[in-house]
C-alpha cells in the first residue's frame, strides 16, 4: 500500500455502523491518514442474505469508495469478508483488507486453553470463515461457532 499518496483516503465499509470501531483503530495507528467510511444501514443485515447477494452488495459498496479515489479498501464487515473478499481482491486494483484473517490471528494469540468461540451472522458461520482461518494458523485449536440470528435486530433496537 502506497501511503505516500497522502491525498488519497483509506476506504472502509461495513453493512452497518459496527465498522466504526475499525475506523477508530485505523485512526489510532495511522493518525495522519484520511478515512472515508460507508455504512450500508439501508440493507442491513447482510448475514441473512445469499452469498450472491452479499458479493453483489460488497462490490457495490467497494465501487462507491473507489469513486472516492481511495488508495485501499478495508472490509470491516465480517459477512462480506467471509463471502466476497476474493471477489473484491480480484476486481479492484487497490489493496483489499478483510476482517477474518486478523480476527483469526488475534483469537489464536489470545486463547489460553486452545478453545475459541465464534459468534457471527448466518453467512459468516455457514461459510466457516473463522474456522478455516484459525485451523490454518493452529490446527490444535477447538472452535465453537454459533450463528446469531437476532444480532442486528437487538443492536438496532438498542441503538
Amino acid at each position: 500500500m502506497n501511503f505516500m499518496e497522502k491525498e488519497k483516503p483509506i476506504g472502509v465499509f461495513d453493512s452497518g455502523i459496527g465498522g466504526l470501531t475499525v475506523v477508530k483503530r485505523i485512526a489510532s495507528y495511522l493518525p495522519e491518514e484520511n478515512i472515508v467510511y460507508f455504512g450500508d444501514t439501508a440493507r442491513v443485515p447482510y448475514g441473512s442474505k445469499s452469498n450472491a447477494t452479499v458479493i453483489e452488495y460488497g462490490i457495490q459498496d467497494a465501487k462507491f469508495l473507489i469513486h472516492k479515489n481511495v488508495k485501499a479498501l478495508v472490509v470491516a464487515c465480517n459477512t462480506v469478508s467471509s463471502v466476497a473478499l476474493k471477489n473484491l481482491k480480484d476486481k479492484f486494483d487497490v489493496p483489499v483488507i478483510g476482517m477474518i484473517e486478523p480476527g483469526a490471528k488475534m483469537a489464536c494469540m489470545e486463547t489460553k486453553n486452545k478453545r475459541v468461540g465464534v459468534i457471527g451472522t448466518r453467512a459468516t458461520i455457514s461459510n466457516q470463515a473463522y474456522s478455516k482461518a484459525i485451523k490454518k494458523l493452529d490446527p490444535s485449536i477447538k472452535i465453537f461457532e454459533k450463528a446469531c440470528r437476532y444480532l442486528y435486530r437487538s443492536l438496532r433496537r438498542d441503538g
